[in-house]
């Protein structure tokens, strides 16, 4: 869980000065990490199918284009 506290310390004419502190508890950094690897691994896998794809169509297209 993550907590954004903000307090403000004084307000004047033109400034406002303010405290925030952000409170991140460990099971939201251990989500977090473990989403990001998801979605790298997802990502890579994506882009290899994708070349594997053009792989096999260039390998199927250019027996077409040599007869």
């Amino acid at each position: 869980m993550v907590t954004v506290v903000v307090r403000v310390l004084s307000v004047d004419e033109t400034t406002v000065v303010t405290d925030v502190t952000v409170v991140v508890e460990t099971e939201v950094v251990v989500v977090v990490v473990v989403a990001v690897v998801v979605l790298v691994v997802v990502v890579v896998a994506v882009v290899y199918v994708t070349v594997m794809g053009l792989g096999v169509v260039v390998v199927t297209v250019t027996p077409f284009g040599c007869r």
